[in-house]
Protein backbone atom coordinates (compact mmCIF):
# COMPACT_ATOMS: atom_id res chain seq x y z
CA UNK A 1 0.00 0.00 0.00
CA UNK A 2 2.85 2.22 1.33
CA UNK A 3 4.19 2.16 -2.31
CA UNK A 4 1.18 3.58 -4.28
CA UNK A 5 1.35 6.32 -2.35
CA UNK A 6 2.65 8.15 -5.22
CA UNK A 7 2.62 11.68 -4.27
CA UNK A 8 3.92 13.45 -1.28
CA UNK A 9 0.36 15.28 -0.78
CA UNK A 10 -0.40 15.22 3.15
CA UNK A 11 -3.55 14.54 2.15
CA UNK A 12 -2.85 11.39 0.79
CA UNK A 13 -1.14 10.06 3.53
CA UNK A 14 -4.12 10.91 5.69
CA UNK A 15 -6.46 9.07 3.40
CA UNK A 16 -4.20 6.42 4.03
CA UNK A 17 -4.42 5.78 7.60
CA UNK A 18 -8.16 6.62 7.44
CA UNK A 19 -8.52 3.39 6.53
CA UNK A 20 -7.72 2.09 10.19
CA UNK A 21 -10.93 2.35 12.12
CA UNK A 22 -13.10 3.12 9.57
CA UNK A 23 -16.62 3.81 10.77
CA UNK A 24 -20.03 3.15 8.15
CA UNK A 25 -20.61 7.08 8.32
CA UNK A 26 -17.24 7.71 7.38
CA UNK A 27 -15.71 8.81 10.67
CA UNK A 28 -12.72 6.66 12.39
CA UNK A 29 -12.90 5.13 15.26
CA UNK A 30 -9.39 4.32 16.80
CA UNK A 31 -9.34 3.87 20.64
CA UNK A 32 -5.89 3.44 22.48
CA UNK A 33 -4.86 -0.38 22.29
CA UNK A 34 -7.87 -1.84 19.84
CA UNK A 35 -6.87 -3.59 17.06
CA UNK A 36 -7.61 -0.59 14.47
CA UNK A 37 -5.48 1.32 16.44
CA UNK A 38 -2.59 -0.93 16.70
CA UNK A 39 -2.92 -1.60 12.70
CA UNK A 40 -2.59 2.47 12.44
CA UNK A 41 0.25 2.26 14.38
CA UNK A 42 2.09 -0.22 12.62
CA UNK A 43 0.87 1.31 9.49
CA UNK A 44 2.72 4.84 10.59
CA UNK A 45 5.82 2.34 11.61
CA UNK A 46 6.17 1.64 8.42
CA UNK A 47 6.04 5.25 7.21
CA UNK A 48 9.05 6.07 8.94
CA UNK A 49 11.04 3.29 7.58
CA UNK A 50 9.57 4.00 4.17
CA UNK A 51 10.94 7.72 4.45
CA UNK A 52 14.52 6.62 5.47
CA UNK A 53 13.67 7.53 9.06
CA UNK A 54 15.33 5.05 11.97
CA UNK A 55 11.76 3.89 13.64
CA UNK A 56 11.53 2.36 17.23
CA UNK A 57 8.67 2.06 19.65
CA UNK A 58 8.58 2.48 22.90
CA UNK A 59 6.64 0.34 26.17
CA UNK A 60 3.48 2.06 26.16
CA UNK A 61 3.49 2.07 22.07
CA UNK A 62 4.49 5.74 21.06
CA UNK A 63 5.79 4.88 17.52
CA UNK A 64 9.36 6.92 16.65
CA UNK A 65 10.69 8.23 13.37
CA UNK A 66 13.99 9.36 14.01
CA UNK A 67 16.54 11.19 11.76
CA UNK A 68 20.27 11.03 13.67
CA UNK A 69 21.74 14.70 14.11
CA UNK A 70 25.30 15.24 13.48
CA UNK A 71 26.27 17.00 15.96
CA UNK A 72 27.08 15.09 19.49
CA UNK A 73 24.16 15.88 21.45
CA UNK A 74 21.71 14.09 23.80
CA UNK A 75 18.67 16.62 23.15
CA UNK A 76 15.63 15.77 20.01
CA UNK A 77 14.03 18.00 18.96
CA UNK A 78 10.35 16.31 18.80
CA UNK A 79 7.63 17.07 16.40
CA UNK A 80 4.12 15.18 15.69
CA UNK A 81 0.62 14.30 17.65
CA UNK A 82 -1.42 11.65 18.38
CA UNK A 83 -3.07 8.54 16.55
CA UNK A 84 -5.92 7.56 18.38
CA UNK A 85 -9.39 9.46 18.08
CA UNK A 86 -12.83 10.05 19.38
CA UNK A 87 -15.49 7.24 18.49
CA UNK A 88 -16.46 7.98 15.21
CA UNK A 89 -14.08 11.34 14.85
CA UNK A 90 -12.38 12.76 12.23
CA UNK A 91 -9.83 11.52 10.04
CA UNK A 92 -7.44 14.58 10.60
CA UNK A 93 -7.22 15.12 14.16
CA UNK A 94 -4.10 14.29 15.10
CA UNK A 95 -3.18 11.66 12.32
CA UNK A 96 -2.19 15.36 10.30
CA UNK A 97 0.43 16.08 13.09
CA UNK A 98 2.24 12.72 12.41
CA UNK A 99 1.80 12.63 8.81
CA UNK A 100 2.35 16.56 8.62
CA UNK A 101 5.73 16.53 11.11
CA UNK A 102 6.89 13.13 8.76
CA UNK A 103 7.02 15.10 5.57
CA UNK A 104 8.27 18.51 6.72
CA UNK A 105 11.08 16.05 7.87
CA UNK A 106 11.71 14.06 5.07
CA UNK A 107 11.39 17.29 2.85
CA UNK A 108 14.16 18.51 4.58
CA UNK A 109 16.56 15.46 4.77
CA UNK A 110 15.92 15.24 0.91
CA UNK A 111 16.98 18.89 0.30
CA UNK A 112 19.30 19.52 3.06
CA UNK A 113 20.75 16.08 4.24
CA UNK A 114 20.90 15.23 7.92
CA UNK A 115 20.23 17.95 10.74
CA UNK A 116 22.71 19.33 12.81
CA UNK A 117 20.54 17.86 15.75
CA UNK A 118 18.52 14.81 16.03
CA UNK A 119 14.98 15.13 14.93
CA UNK A 120 12.27 12.67 16.38
CA UNK A 121 8.78 12.57 14.54
CA UNK A 122 6.36 10.85 17.32
CA UNK A 123 3.06 9.17 16.87
CA UNK A 124 1.89 9.52 20.38
CA UNK A 125 -0.09 6.08 21.23
CA UNK A 126 -3.21 8.07 23.05
CA UNK A 127 -4.46 11.73 23.84
CA UNK A 128 -8.29 11.69 23.29
CA UNK A 129 -9.32 10.11 26.43
CA UNK A 130 -11.82 7.89 24.84
CA UNK A 131 -11.63 4.45 26.01
CA UNK A 132 -10.25 4.35 29.29
CA UNK A 133 -10.62 7.51 32.03
CA UNK A 134 -7.48 8.88 31.52
CA UNK A 135 -6.42 10.86 28.56
CA UNK A 136 -2.55 12.10 27.51
CA UNK A 137 -1.22 8.52 28.00
CA UNK A 138 0.92 8.87 25.43
CA UNK A 139 2.87 11.89 26.25
CA UNK A 140 2.17 11.53 30.21
CA UNK A 141 4.16 8.79 30.01
CA UNK A 142 7.11 10.60 28.10
CA UNK A 143 6.76 13.47 30.32
CA UNK A 144 6.39 11.03 33.67
CA UNK A 145 3.37 12.35 34.31
CA UNK A 146 2.27 8.65 34.24
CA UNK A 147 3.38 5.43 35.56
CA UNK A 148 2.41 2.06 34.17
CA UNK A 149 2.01 0.91 37.61
CA UNK A 150 -1.04 2.84 38.39
CA UNK A 151 -2.89 1.85 35.60
CA UNK A 152 -4.57 -1.54 36.11
CA UNK A 153 -7.57 0.15 38.33
CA UNK A 154 -8.45 1.81 35.22
CA UNK A 155 -11.25 0.29 33.33
CA UNK A 156 -12.67 0.64 30.23
CA UNK A 157 -16.90 0.52 29.70
CA UNK A 158 -15.80 -3.32 29.14
CA UNK A 159 -14.04 -3.84 32.42
CA UNK A 160 -10.83 -4.30 30.76
CA UNK A 161 -7.74 -2.46 32.06
CA UNK A 162 -5.50 -0.23 30.95
CA UNK A 163 -2.48 -2.31 32.06
CA UNK A 164 -4.28 -5.76 30.29
CA UNK A 165 -4.66 -3.81 27.05
CA UNK A 166 -1.77 -2.19 26.59
CA UNK A 167 0.23 -5.91 27.37
CA UNK A 168 -2.20 -7.79 25.12
CA UNK A 169 -0.57 -5.38 22.45
CA UNK A 170 3.04 -6.44 22.85
CA UNK A 171 3.52 -3.50 24.91
CA UNK A 172 4.04 -2.52 29.18
CA UNK A 173 6.43 -5.76 29.19
CA UNK A 174 9.89 -4.55 28.83
CA UNK A 175 10.46 -5.29 25.28
CA UNK A 176 10.73 -1.84 24.45
CA UNK A 177 12.88 1.65 25.67
CA UNK A 178 11.13 3.39 28.53
CA UNK A 179 8.86 5.67 27.60
CA UNK A 180 10.29 8.48 29.95
CA UNK A 181 12.37 10.88 28.03
CA UNK A 182 14.40 13.05 29.76
CA UNK A 183 16.22 14.21 26.41
CA UNK A 184 13.78 16.13 24.54
CA UNK A 185 15.05 19.97 23.17
CA UNK A 186 11.66 20.94 22.43
CA UNK A 187 8.42 19.77 20.98
CA UNK A 188 6.16 21.17 18.46
CA UNK A 189 2.84 20.38 17.46
CA UNK A 190 0.59 20.99 14.17
CA UNK A 191 -2.75 20.54 14.29
CA UNK A 192 -5.86 21.60 12.78
CA UNK A 193 -7.38 24.12 14.62
CA UNK A 194 -10.87 22.56 15.52
CA UNK A 195 -12.81 25.88 15.10
CA UNK A 196 -12.87 29.33 13.25
CA UNK A 197 -11.03 31.68 13.92
CA UNK A 198 -8.60 30.87 10.98
CA UNK A 199 -11.07 30.31 8.36
CA UNK A 200 -12.62 33.57 9.07
CA UNK A 201 -9.38 35.65 9.43
CA UNK A 202 -8.20 34.05 5.90
CA UNK A 203 -5.08 33.28 7.52
CA UNK A 204 -3.24 30.11 6.95
CA UNK A 205 -1.35 29.87 9.89
CA UNK A 206 -2.15 30.29 13.53
CA UNK A 207 0.35 30.37 16.33
CA UNK A 208 -0.90 29.57 19.59
CA UNK A 209 0.49 31.49 22.56
CA UNK A 210 -1.63 29.21 25.02
CA UNK A 211 -3.77 26.57 25.63
CA UNK A 212 -6.67 27.79 27.79
CA UNK A 213 -6.93 26.68 31.37
CA UNK A 214 -10.68 24.52 31.97
CA UNK A 215 -12.57 24.37 34.88
CA UNK A 216 -16.18 22.02 35.09
CA UNK A 217 -18.55 22.33 37.40
CA UNK A 218 -21.71 20.93 38.24
CA UNK A 219 -24.61 23.46 39.44
CA UNK A 220 -27.69 21.86 41.60
CA UNK A 221 -30.40 23.99 42.22
CA UNK A 222 -33.05 22.77 45.16
CA UNK A 223 -36.73 24.01 45.31
CA UNK A 224 -39.92 22.20 46.13
CA UNK A 225 -41.93 19.90 42.98
CA UNK A 226 -45.47 20.67 43.43
CA UNK A 227 -48.69 20.45 40.86
CA UNK A 228 -48.39 22.30 37.75
CA UNK A 229 -51.98 23.44 38.10
CA UNK A 230 -52.70 24.19 41.64
CA UNK A 231 -49.54 26.07 42.87
CA UNK A 232 -50.04 29.58 41.91
CA UNK A 233 -46.86 31.57 40.57
CA UNK A 234 -46.22 33.37 43.44
CA UNK A 235 -46.21 30.18 45.58
CA UNK A 236 -44.19 28.14 43.58
CA UNK A 237 -40.40 27.53 44.76
CA UNK A 238 -39.13 26.49 40.76
CA UNK A 239 -36.15 25.29 40.40
CA UNK A 240 -35.74 25.29 36.59
CA UNK A 241 -36.95 28.86 36.93
CA UNK A 242 -33.99 30.34 38.94
CA UNK A 243 -31.66 27.60 37.20
CA UNK A 244 -32.77 29.24 34.01
CA UNK A 245 -31.74 33.07 34.81
CA UNK A 246 -28.25 31.76 36.48
CA UNK A 247 -27.58 29.92 32.97
CA UNK A 248 -28.91 33.00 31.14
CA UNK A 249 -26.34 34.92 33.63
CA UNK A 250 -23.16 32.46 33.16
CA UNK A 251 -23.66 32.67 29.61
CA UNK A 252 -23.73 36.48 28.89
CA UNK A 253 -21.37 37.27 31.97
CA UNK A 254 -18.81 35.34 29.50
CA UNK A 255 -19.84 37.72 26.60
CA UNK A 256 -18.64 40.49 28.71
CA UNK A 257 -15.91 39.92 30.56
CA UNK A 258 -13.63 39.29 27.69
CA UNK A 259 -13.76 38.23 23.64
CA UNK A 260 -11.30 34.85 24.28
CA UNK A 261 -13.64 33.83 27.81
CA UNK A 262 -16.23 31.02 27.12
CA UNK A 263 -18.70 29.73 29.20
CA UNK A 264 -20.77 26.28 28.14
CA UNK A 265 -23.66 24.66 30.20
CA UNK A 266 -23.79 21.63 27.72
CA UNK A 267 -25.55 19.37 30.31
CA UNK A 268 -28.95 19.74 32.51
CA UNK A 269 -31.21 17.45 34.26
CA UNK A 270 -34.83 17.94 36.17
CA UNK A 271 -36.19 16.22 38.44
CA UNK A 272 -38.69 14.84 38.76
CA UNK A 273 -39.01 15.90 34.79
CA UNK A 274 -42.41 15.51 34.13
CA UNK A 275 -44.66 17.63 32.17
CA UNK A 276 -47.28 18.28 34.83
CA UNK A 277 -45.21 19.05 37.79
CA UNK A 278 -42.94 22.06 39.17
CA UNK A 279 -39.03 21.25 38.90
CA UNK A 280 -37.72 20.52 42.72
CA UNK A 281 -34.22 20.16 41.54
CA UNK A 282 -32.35 20.86 37.79
CA UNK A 283 -28.81 20.32 38.02
CA UNK A 284 -26.34 21.57 35.19
CA UNK A 285 -23.31 21.48 34.11
CA UNK A 286 -20.89 24.86 33.07
CA UNK A 287 -17.58 25.03 31.52
CA UNK A 288 -15.60 27.75 31.26
CA UNK A 289 -12.23 28.07 29.17
CA UNK A 290 -9.63 31.25 28.79
CA UNK A 291 -5.44 31.88 28.86
CA UNK A 292 -5.33 33.74 31.82
CA UNK A 293 -5.75 32.49 35.20
CA UNK A 294 -6.85 35.54 36.60
CA UNK A 295 -9.71 36.10 34.40
CA UNK A 296 -10.90 32.23 35.25
CA UNK A 297 -10.72 33.59 38.91
CA UNK A 298 -12.53 36.84 38.80
CA UNK A 299 -15.52 34.91 36.64
CA UNK A 300 -15.74 32.05 39.53
CA UNK A 301 -15.53 35.00 41.95
CA UNK A 302 -18.70 37.12 39.96
CA UNK A 303 -20.13 33.69 39.50
CA UNK A 304 -20.31 32.90 43.71
CA UNK A 305 -21.46 36.53 44.33
CA UNK A 306 -25.00 36.27 41.80
CA UNK A 307 -25.44 32.92 43.07
CA UNK A 308 -25.89 34.04 47.04
CA UNK A 309 -27.61 36.64 45.75
CA UNK A 310 -29.84 34.92 43.77
CA UNK A 311 -30.28 32.37 46.72
CA UNK A 312 -31.32 34.98 49.30
CA UNK A 313 -33.71 36.46 46.93
CA UNK A 314 -35.65 33.35 46.35
CA UNK A 315 -34.81 30.91 49.49
CA UNK A 316 -34.05 28.21 47.09
CA UNK A 317 -30.75 26.51 47.50
CA UNK A 318 -27.74 26.61 45.16
CA UNK A 319 -25.32 24.32 45.66
CA UNK A 320 -21.93 24.05 43.17
CA UNK A 321 -19.26 20.99 42.50
CA UNK A 322 -16.29 21.88 41.03
CA UNK A 323 -14.70 18.77 39.85
CA UNK A 324 -12.19 19.97 36.94
CA UNK A 325 -9.88 22.84 37.23
CA UNK A 326 -6.66 22.61 34.57
CA UNK A 327 -4.72 25.36 34.42
CA UNK A 328 -3.60 27.54 30.82
CA UNK A 329 -0.13 26.74 29.71
CA UNK A 330 1.65 29.10 27.63
CA UNK A 331 3.80 28.05 24.98
CA UNK A 332 7.31 28.85 24.98
CA UNK A 333 7.75 32.56 23.93
CA UNK A 334 10.98 32.13 21.98
CA UNK A 335 9.72 29.24 20.36
CA UNK A 336 6.44 30.51 19.68
CA UNK A 337 8.24 33.70 17.80
CA UNK A 338 10.52 31.90 16.14
CA UNK A 339 7.32 29.82 14.42
CA UNK A 340 5.72 33.21 13.83
CA UNK A 341 8.75 34.52 11.60
CA UNK A 342 9.56 31.30 9.94
CA UNK A 343 5.95 31.24 8.75
CA UNK A 344 6.31 34.95 7.58
CA UNK A 345 9.24 34.13 5.39
CA UNK A 346 7.49 31.48 3.44
CA UNK A 347 4.79 34.15 3.02
CA UNK A 348 2.02 32.52 4.40
CA UNK A 349 -0.31 34.88 6.35
CA UNK A 350 0.00 33.99 9.85
CA UNK A 351 -1.60 35.38 12.97
CA UNK A 352 -0.93 34.86 16.82
CA UNK A 353 -4.16 32.80 19.09
CA UNK A 354 -5.27 31.30 21.47
CA UNK A 355 -5.87 26.92 22.07
CA UNK A 356 -9.37 26.44 23.13
CA UNK A 357 -9.03 22.39 23.23
CA UNK A 358 -6.08 20.94 25.19
CA UNK A 359 -3.06 19.45 23.06
CA UNK A 360 -0.09 17.21 23.55
CA UNK A 361 1.63 20.47 23.60
CA UNK A 362 0.22 21.01 27.02
CA UNK A 363 1.80 18.11 28.73
CA UNK A 364 5.31 18.80 26.85
CA UNK A 365 4.82 22.13 28.19
CA UNK A 366 6.00 20.74 31.95
CA UNK A 367 9.43 19.72 30.84
CA UNK A 368 10.52 21.52 27.75
CA UNK A 369 9.83 24.54 25.45
CA UNK A 370 7.23 23.69 22.98
CA UNK A 371 4.79 25.76 20.17
CA UNK A 372 1.47 24.48 18.59
CA UNK A 373 0.85 25.86 14.70
CA UNK A 374 -2.72 25.31 13.36
CA UNK A 375 -3.78 25.40 10.30
CA UNK A 376 -7.79 25.83 9.23
CA UNK A 377 -10.80 23.71 10.12
CA UNK A 378 -13.90 24.03 7.83
CA UNK A 379 -16.79 25.11 9.51
CA UNK A 380 -14.74 24.44 12.90
CA UNK A 381 -16.15 21.07 12.64
CA UNK A 382 -13.80 18.15 14.74
CA UNK A 383 -14.39 14.98 16.16
CA UNK A 384 -16.80 14.18 13.56
CA UNK A 385 -16.79 12.55 10.29
CA UNK A 386 -17.26 16.21 8.49
CA UNK A 387 -13.82 17.44 10.00
CA UNK A 388 -12.28 18.78 7.08
CA UNK A 389 -9.35 20.67 5.64
CA UNK A 390 -8.59 21.63 2.36
CA UNK A 391 -5.23 20.09 0.55
CA UNK A 392 -3.49 23.49 -0.11
CA UNK A 393 -4.26 24.65 3.69
CA UNK A 394 -2.40 21.21 4.88
CA UNK A 395 0.32 21.40 2.82
CA UNK A 396 1.13 25.42 3.94
CA UNK A 397 1.01 23.78 7.61
CA UNK A 398 3.75 21.37 6.29
CA UNK A 399 5.94 24.42 5.08
CA UNK A 400 5.23 26.43 8.28
CA UNK A 401 6.38 23.62 10.43
CA UNK A 402 9.22 22.60 7.57
CA UNK A 403 10.60 26.33 8.11
CA UNK A 404 10.88 26.14 12.24
CA UNK A 405 12.26 23.06 11.84
CA UNK A 406 15.07 24.01 9.13
CA UNK A 407 15.40 26.77 11.97
CA UNK A 408 15.60 24.57 14.88
CA UNK A 409 17.80 21.72 13.10
CA UNK A 410 19.95 23.28 10.71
Amino acid sequence: MINSLETEQASAYIHYLARFGKTSDGGNTRLLYTPTWLEAQQAVFSLFQAKGLDAFFDDVGNAYGRIEGTLASQASIVTGSHIDTVSSGGKFDGAYGIIGSLLAVSRLVSRYGRPKKTIDVVSLCEEEGSRFPLAFWGSGSITGRYEQADIDGLLDASGISLGEAMRANGFGQGHYQAPRRTDIDCFIELHIEQGQVLEHSGNKIGIAKAIVGQRRFTVTVEGAANHAGTTPMHMRKDAMELASRLITRLVDKARKIDEAFVATVGQIEAFPNTANVIPGKVSFSLDIRHHSTNMLDRYCEEMETFFHEQEQASQLGISVDQWADVAPVAMDADLTAMAFQSAQKTGLPVQYMYSGAGHDTQIFGSCCPTALLFVPSKGGISHSPLEFTADEDLEAGVSALAALLYKLAY
